[in-house]
């Protein structure tokens, strides 16, 4: 069956079962039957939009359908406070915006919207109070009894429509988890303990928003037991998850708190009592008991995830410190749970409902229904403070309080039709919320041209074919074109001759097939590469190139030659008649020393370079080079002074007062140079050098600058006083060194003096002239 185009696909082409079509990613097609050129193939009508206008095809027969979005529905967030008058029901309370749209998706062509979340003040709330009745949580029990009016209490600072429920589970009522024998049935506690009877999951209280109801049948509870340490809360959790009507969820935010100090049994744990079939995950309560506990293994951990997502429903888990990691990992299967730390006799089970369910409301996160295939989402939040993610982390914004306003980019795309319906509906929701986006999406798969179609047209041979899209779909068994031949009649040899060019050995010049005797060129991998030609012996690929380009980007290139665009020539249109690159400063081509050649100065002036012809390494600067001929036709001086006239004659002078007179860079629209020369007399003079319309002019200050002569007196007044102040500081310095030095001998000559050591012993011959003589008798009266 012969293909025809419709969609278009980049570099990848397959053939459509439904509508034996070619079909190509972001394309577009041509539908006028005279389009093609010789040699072409009919896939050769697709492709994208801006080749199709080069390739002469007229807009208005250019097919190019588009992706896009309708909102069907789009209630505002809701904007009220706690203490308004004006209670609404939770139907009548919108957190998501939009709530319904329409997605025409073109293959590969991503539709993105736009979704707000805000968090609503005073939202209600359901909590059901799901507690493990084994011996261990006796003590647990008793607090637990008062927690309905503490905990209303305690909700309705946060809420103003709050209910409370109440169950309890302890285990499967077979062996190996409990005692069988009919004294444990009936008592499974030892010694004078009081039990219950043994049981599954209870549903004690359906949901209420009476406190003391709570406390009441909560107050009548008594302890069951069991033989192994984990429990059964999984059967427990899957009953709640599911038996809406006996536990008496709302539309509104539902939180489950399960509160134990054990593990968990979960699938597969029921064989060892003899249990094989699976957890169906269907109701099964009579008289608010769970019945079917001997007959369904416990559920798996992604069965319990996969129905509190469906029912919308966040766990708390109160767990003691000593299971914390266990329920950690728990925590980390199930979206939108918490964790809590319970005390040894739950005496902390307020505070703990408080924190984990303001941790779990202050976080949305974001689910999609599963995708049809072919599609995928992704995600792009807009979290508080403007702060962005993209992945995973674009599904989710934390730490939101009441009130505040989210967004998120969503893109959906889809890189093929879908193989049986032609519209998919998929749902977008965030985790714990019961609100959701509904998405419809319809795939474009066909082009309008091929609704439209002829059957068995004329313009198809004899009406052998289907015409749409300005091609011929031919009919099982025919070929061609036109759908002119037949395959059984067909010989190939006579047609294969019809396909060498000059009686040549290739055929369709090996670059196409020969089909009916008309050679169709072959696809390259690039869709912009084209073979064409009666032969395909033509192609727009194979020209020269410059810079890597082909025909240098100037031009196209039509059967294996460059079509130069204007302004450009050359094989591979790289050489550029425009003149604008070897403009020089002065505005002249080339600085009047080169010819312009392909956009490129070609300097004549071997002095000369760069890319205008104005670089002149050994040349003098401008100044220096027309300084002799200004100093000596303003000023008669210099060293052309003698040959001023015939060597100076090239530009036009003009004398100015002073310096103030001499034209400005600013005040011209051409290049102009300020020159400051100095001549043999130690003189300055200023000039100005430009060229304007081709006409070279010099201003020049007719006064020159001349430094005045040195004053003779004040030279020689402050020689002499030098010479008097030299003199006076030599003296002074002497003097200073003489004072120096006589200090010094005079310290040296008292140090001397102290040094002097003189005899100071006795004269022995010397005796005093002093006689003591002492009287015996004397008594000291």
């Amino acid at each position: 069956m012969e293909a025809n185009p419709v969609l278009c696909k980049v570099k990848l082409l397959f053939l459509s079962k439904e509508s034996g079509c070619f079909t190509l990613l972001r394309s577009s097609i041509c539908t006028p039957a005279k389009f093609l050129t010789v040699g072409e193939s009919k896939s050769a009508r697709c492709d994208d939009l801006e080749s199709l206008k080069k390739r002469n095809c007229a807009v208005t027969k250019i097919e190019n359908p588009r992706g896009s979005i309708s909102i069907n529905e789009n209630k505002p967030v809701t904007n009220r406070k706690k203490d308004s008058a004006d209670k609404l029901n939770p139907g009548q309370i919108t957190q998501i915006q939009p709530q319904k749209l329409t997605l025409t998706l073109r293959t590969g062509e991503p539709q993105t919207f736009d979704l707000k979340f805000k968090r609503a003040e005073d939202y209600p709330i359901d909590l059901y109070y799901l507690m493990d009745l084994s011996f261990s949580m006796k003590d647990d029990l008793e607090n637990v009894k008062n927690l309905g009016t503490d905990l209303m209490a305690e909700m309705q600072k946060i809420t103003s429509d709050f209910k409370i429920g109440f169950g309890s589970f302890v285990e499967k009522t077979v062996m190996p988890y409990i005692s069988t024998t009919p004294a444990r049935l009936i008592n499974p506690c030892t010694g004078n303990q009081n039990c219950t009877s043994p049981f599954s999951y209870k549903n004690v209280l359906k949901l209420t928003d009476k406190g003391d109801e709570f406390n009441r049948l909560v107050s009548q509870q008594q302890i069951s037991g069991n033989l192994d340490s984990p429990e059964g809360g999984f059967d427990a959790i899957m009953q709640v998850a599911v038996c809406g009507e006996h536990i008496g969820w709302r539309d509104v935010t539902r939180l489950l708190v399960f509160s134990t100090d054990a593990g968990f049994h979960f699938a597969g744990d029921g064989k060892l009592g003899g249990i094989v079939l699976p957890n169906d995950g269907k109701c099964h309560l009579e008289n608010n008991m769970y019945t079917m506990s001997h007959y369904y293994d416990y559920p798996s951990i992604a069965h319990l995830v996969q129905k509190l997502s469906d029912n919308n429903i966040q766990t708390i888990f109160a767990v003691t410190e000593e299971f914390q990691p266990v329920y950690q990992e728990l925590k980390n299967l199930i979206p939108k749970s918490a964790v809590g730390t319970l005390s040894s006799n739950s005496s902390n089970v307020i505070k703990l409902i408080i924190d984990a369910y303001n941790s779990l409301s202050s976080e949305v996160i974001l689910e999609n229904t599963k995708l049809p295939e072919g599609v995928s989402i992704t995600y792009k939040s807009i979290c508080k403070n403007g702060v962005e993610a993209t992945g995973e982390n674009g599904r989710k914004c934390s730490n939101i309080s009441i009130g505040d306003e989210v967004s998120f980019k969503i893109s959906i795309d889809s890189q093929k039709c879908p193989s049986h319906s032609k519209n998919e509906t998929i749902k977008i929701r965030p985790l714990g919320f019961t609100e959701e986006v509904e998405i419809v999406l319809n795939f474009i798969c066909d082009c309008q041209c091929a609704k439209e179609g002829e059957p068995e047209s004329e313009k198809c041979h004899e009406g052998n074919g289907t015409f749409e899209c300005g091609a011929c779909k031919c009919n099982e068994g025919r070929i061609g074109r036109l759908c002119e031949c037949s395959k059984d009649e067909v010989r190939t040899e006579d047609l294969d001759a019809n396909c060498r060019k000059d009686n040549g050995t290739d055929i369709c010049s090996n670059n196409g097939d020969c089909v009916c005797g008309t050679c169709e060129c072959k696809k390259r991998e690039n869709p912009a590469e084209i073979y064409s030609g009666k032969y395909c012996e033509c192609d727009n690929f194979n020209c020269d190139r410059s810079n890597n380009k082909l025909c240098g980007g100037h031009g196209r290139c039509e059967c294996r030659k460059c079509i130069c665009d204007a302004n450009y020539t050359g094989s591979a249109c790289d050489c550029s008649l425009d003149t604008s690159t070897c403009l020089a400063k002065n505005g002249q081509i080339c600085n009047g020393r080169g010819t312009c050649e392909c956009g490129i100065c070609k300097c004549t002036d071997a002095k000369f370079q760069g890319p205008t012809c104005e670089i002149c390494p050994t040349c003098p600067g401008v100044c220096v080079e027309h300084k002799d001929c200004v100093q000596c036709r303003a000023f008669g001086a210099g060293e052309k002074k003698d040959t001023c006239q015939r060597d100076c004659d090239y530009f036009k002078m003009f004398k100015v007062k002073d310096r103030d007179g001499l034209p400005q860079p600013t005040d011209q629209s051409f290049p102009l140079t300020h020159c400051k020369q100095r001549d043999e007399n130690d003189c300055w003079f200023y000039y100005t050098y430009a060229i304007r319309n081709q006409t070279k002019e010099v201003f020049v200050v007719e006064q020159l600058e001349c430094p005045a002569g040195p004053d003779i007196i004040p030279i020689v007044a402050g020689v002499v006083a030098g010479i008097v102040l030299i003199g006076l500081a030599l003296l002074l310095i002497w003097k200073l060194l003489m004072i120096i030095h006589d200090r010094r001998e005079f310290a040296k000559f008292e140090k001397e003096k102290m040094n002097a050591k003189w005899d100071t012993g006795e004269n022995p011959i010397y005796k005093s002239a002093v006689t003591t003589v002492v009287n015996p008798k004397y008594e000291g009266k």
